[in-house]
């Protein structure tokens, strides 16, 4: 059993018709304990019902929720979700919000410290409460997961250089893979030359970058990996990357062989995009019959 701790935002995703618990760091938290591993989130809620709520809802799911802070002067997280044609998710992310505000305790610290590995995104370090923590956090965890995860208005270049140079396996979306590269001045057009040359620009050992539909390449202890993708009706996209980053660390260290590993990966991402909302249920039966019908 690995233990994991994830740092970011909880919060509620308000779509059209209803409100869903979400945040990245938190649905992968949901995912990698679905799987049976010891798994808490670090963050903060409000004073609030939607916090109670989301409180209640990792006690239920069995998410150390020791660490996630109620504070009193902050409301809990709530973004604005709109669907395309498609089922492509775009974010109205409200600051500032509770989970700007985490603070860095020695509770926190001793907890990171004890994990197998650490995952984050950038969208924490909008604010400086919360990225002095994160900073603390990366100076004591063991395995450095960054999932890129970019929300305009709330990165920068600097941002996002400083924390690739902090981490041992980034994820990024191919759309992201070509930004950040161009931030550190590549001139390639190919995927995976620009994942050579962010391995080369920065200190990560790791790299996956998603496709959308066509799958994901990763860079794993300096070998590449594909999976083309598998063919679904897309439900929507919210948390596909999430459930998608979740199984390939449970997978990957786990000790699982990184091909079988990213093609487990994939299928998880396209059952949940399959599905509505970020966390559907997924049996490991339901994801077998789905990679070998």
């Amino acid at each position: 059993m690995l233990h994991i701790v994830c740092f970011g935002e909880v919060l509620w995703d308000v779509f059209p018709t209803h409100k869903k618990i979400g945040g990245a760091p938190l649905n992968v938290a949901i995912r990698l304990k679905s799987y049976h591993n010891k798994v808490a989130m670090v963050s903060a809620v409000g004073n609030d019902e939607l916090g109670s709520l989301i409180l209640k809802y990792l006690e239920e799911t069995g998410i150390q929720s020791d660490q996630v802070q109620v504070l009193d002067n902050f409301t809990t997280g709530e973004v604005a979700v709109k669907l395309n044609a498609k089922g492509s998710a775009s974010y109205d992310i409200i600051y500032p919000k509770a989970w700007d505000k985490i603070a860095g305790t020695s509770d926190v610290k001793s907890l990171v410290e004890t994990s197998n590995a650490f995952v984050f995104g950038s969208l924490i370090a909008r604010d400086e409460v919360s990225k002095t923590t994160l900073d603390q956090l990366l100076e004591v965890a063991k395995y450095k997961i960054f999932d890129v995860n970019l929300r305009p208005p709330f990165y920068s270049k600097e941002l996002l250089i400083e924390l690739m140079n902090k981490a041992d396996f980034i994820k990024f979306n191919d759309e992201e893979l070509y930004l950040v590269a161009e931030y550190l001045g590549s001139k390639y057009h190919n995927l995976e030359q620009n994942i050579h040359f962010i391995l080369e620009k920065t200190n990560t050992k790791d790299i996956c970058v998603t496709k959308g539909e066509h799958g994901a390449v990763l860079f794993y202890n300096n070998q590449l990996y594909y999976n083309s993708g598998y063919k679904i009706e897309v439900a929507d996209t919210v948390g596909s990357g999430d459930s998608f980053l979740a199984s390939l660390i449970y997978k990957l260290l786990s000790g699982v062989p990184p091909q079988e590993s990213i093609d487990f990966s994939c299928a998880v991402g396209a059952l949940v995009a399959s599905k509505s909302g970020a966390n559907p249920m997924i049996s490991n039966e339901e994801i077998e019959r789905f990679i070998n019908p």
